[in-house]
């Protein structure tokens, strides 16, 4: 392995490990030399694979049960309708970003999920798309958010609304966003000194959610387009450009790494899950809406409700249990075999043709450890292995619909993303199996030459 005791590591928010390693390689020269001069492989996500917790799972080397939340949106304990927004307040567990400052390591943050507010480093830190806007506090320190601004104007967090049929003026969108981090990444490569630097792009995600259904013939929604059909394999390709002109700025002195997050895949439907809880008798209305109500505005008669569920790319599925919710209806003693029956049936539901569904349905704690997993959803339901996503509203005719309530969108998460790491240097192109996002932060700061903590989760990942 290379003497070299930088790290940078370039996050890709759901870049598709098919699509970069055995569809579009030949055409992405500069991720290709990375993998000449290195090691590469799907990474598996956390569970669920979202954003958030999968980049704080990357960076702290926690699972969800340690880290305590499973999504953007988490439920306080025992509520049936409040939400807590996971931001970097939710964090207690030490980042690696954290873990370097403490050792006098310079270190760069740029764009990660879940950093904002951003807490102080050792040296800087700009927040994510999950930052309300710009005229908040969302650098550190926070005099550099006036260099951001003489630096690209205004700094664009997020496309401002990716599920929309303005594909033109999201494409520009994506495409700007894109272009300033990158400025910007490239601009703090060459001010500042270095030891680490992390970036998050979000723009294949954005991409994959608009443009998924016009390059992908198998999608249900599938539709040829001059412009679009193409949109996602040239926006790769942009990508890649703007990668190989960051590596000329860092490759003689650091570790170069590359990750997403999670991959996609098309989406084939939505499943109206309360509707469907409402139809099997396990989820009681006073009265029925005239509309699509949202659940926390439906007449839910709770005292008389057995289950319930979240929506979004998997279903939390929440029991209503005596004792531990405020009208609780199943006796603890109960419990596991309501949970049973219901995990069953749900994995039992068919596909809107008739088809099984390769449906999972977890528990918490055969998946995660540590003292939150009693604070997660009692089911974790990925619905045709996240083929489906998972619609929460009340008042549909079906349980199976092909329009999200958000607006359009086209993909889905998958457990799989991509990884790279390089040296620069070691003739390998090695392909690695058993990756996991988990792995990350160990193997940076084994890179760097720090000891790993032993609560770190994960193991070290060697290049040879």
């Amino acid at each position: 392995m290379a003497d070299k005791k930088k790290v940078v590591v370039i996050g890709l928010d759901c870049m598709a490990p098919e699509l970069v390693f055995d569809r579009w390689l030949d055409k992405l020269p500069n991720i290709r030399r990375l993998i000449d001069t290195g090691i590469y492989g799907r990474i598996e996500s956390s569970i669920p694979p979202i954003t958030v917790p999968a980049w704080t799972t990357l960076a702290t080397s926690k699972n969800p049960g340690k880290l305590g939340f499973f999504g953007f949106r988490n439920r306080p304990r025992s509520s049936y309708t409040d939400i807590e927004i996971a931001n970097s307040l939710a964090v207690k567990e030490p980042t690696v970003w954290d873990i370097l400052s403490r050792a006098g390591k310079k270190v760069g943050v740029l764009g990660v999920p879940q950093t904002y507010p951003p807490k102080p480093v050792n040296g800087f830190m700009v927040t994510s798309f999950l930052t309300p806007d710009t005229t908040c506090k969302y650098t550190y320190p926070v005099e550099l958010m006036l260099e951001i601004e003489r630096l690209v104007g205004d700094y664009m967090l997020d496309c401002e609304n990716f599920r929309t049929e303005d594909k033109k003026g999201l494409l520009d969108q994506i495409y700007r966003m894109t272009e300033q981090r990158f400025k910007l990444a490239k601009h703090f490569l060459t001010t500042r000194s270095l030891d680490f630097f992390i970036m998050v792009e979000m723009g294949p995600d954005r991409i994959h959610h608009g443009f998924w259904k016009f390059f992908d013939e198998s999608h249900r929604k599938y539709q040829y387009h001059p412009e679009y059909s193409g949109a996602i394999e040239k926006y790769y390709v942009y990508l890649d450009t703007q990668i190989g002109e960051l590596l000329p700025l860092v490759e003689e002195d650091a570790y170069v790494m590359i990750v997403s997050d999670h991959g996609a895949k098309k989406m084939d439907g939505c499943i109206n899950i309360n509707d469907w809880f409402i139809k099997e008798g396990l989820l009681k209305l006073k009265s029925r809406p005239q509309s699509v109500v949202r659940i926390k505005d439906a007449d839910v008669d709770w005292e008389n409700t057995l289950a319930w569920g979240w929506g979004g790319y998997y279903s939390r599925v929440f029991l209503n249990v005596k004792g531990r919710e405020p009208l609780g209806k199943i006796d603890p003693q109960d419990y596991e075999r309501v949970r049973d029956e219901i995990a069953q049936r749900i994995r039992d539901i068919p596909d809107d043709t008739g088809n099984p569904m390769d449906t999972r349905a977890l528990k918490p704690q055969e998946v995660y450890t540590g003292e939150h997993v009693d604070e997660a959803p009692d089911l974790l339901v990925f619905f045709g292995d996240l083929s489906w996503r998972v619609t929460e509203d009340i008042g549909h005719d079906s349980t199976y619909g092909f329009e999200t309530e958000l607006g359009p969108d086209d993909a889905l998460h998958s457990q799989y993303g991509m990884f790279v790491l390089s040296d620069g240097e070691t003739s390998n192109g090695k392909e690695v199996e058993g990756l996991r996002l988990i792995d990350c932060a160990p193997t940076i700061l084994s890179l760097m030459g720090l000891s790993v903590p032993d609560d770190m989760e994960g193991r070290i990942v060697r290049m040879s």
